[in-house]
């Protein structure tokens, strides 16, 4: 059963993940950049976006060893900032599309999950709702946090004066060793944040 609830909830992950990624490319076509359309990421089709590590070893990994917080990423849709129209804002926005869209995803289902609740839907139901309502309650969350290359930071970054940039180089420089200390040594702190935000959108505590 273990590994079967492991397989579930990857596949909910990669699929938000995947329409996280295709709201970063549509919103920076919408800006003027085309980038993602003509490499072929402004699709739903997963194997476009699958990356090995973020998409399926890093939460097979989390969902065995019952981490409290789920997560991943697909490989980034490429965008070019120099053709945005407005660059601050542009970049702004294609960065907080995929925060967004997981956002959506979960208000979205969590409505459904108050119904379902509220006409005693079955418990498969709620239980399937609930996981796609969590998984992207803590996609949402865990991209706002600002290391590189999360949405976080190019949100920041895109609102900081230009006198910011050696921080900007920094967090870069060390982005992997920050990002890996944050997944196995505190992103357990962002549970309380999921339990509210969850508590929130659904009614229903965890």
């Amino acid at each position: 059963m273990q590994v079967a609830d492991a397989i579930f909830f990857i596949v909910i992950l990669i699929v938000s993940v995947v329409i996280h990624e295709v709201s970063h490319g549509f919103v920076a076509e919408r800006f003027g950049d085309d980038t993602a359309r003509r490499a072929g990421r402004l699709t739903l089709n997963p194997l476009k976006h699958l990356d090995i590590f973020g998409s399926i070893i890093l939460p097979l990994v989390l969902v065995l060893t019952h981490s409290p917080f789920l997560f991943g990423w697909a490989k980034p849709v490429p965008y070019n900032p120099n053709n945005l129209s407005n660059r601050k804002w542009g970049t702004f926005w294609v960065s907080a599309a995929g925060v967004l869209s997981n956002f959506f995803l979960a208000i979205f289902f969590g409505i459904i999950l108050r119904f379902l609740v509220a006409q005693g839907g079955s418990p498969q139901a709620v239980y399937i709702i609930s996981s796609i309502v969590l998984i992207n309650i803590g996609l949402g969350i865990f991209n706002l946090i600002p290391i590189p290359p999360l949405d976080g930071s190019k949100i920041l970054f895109s609102l900081l004066p230009e006198s910011s940039y050696s921080i900007l180089v920094f967090l870069e420089r060390y982005s992997l060793i920050l990002l890996l200390i944050f997944i196995f040594f505190l992103s357990s702190y962002l549970f309380p944040i999921l339990s509210f935000l969850y508590y929130l959108i659904t009614g229903i505590t965890i």
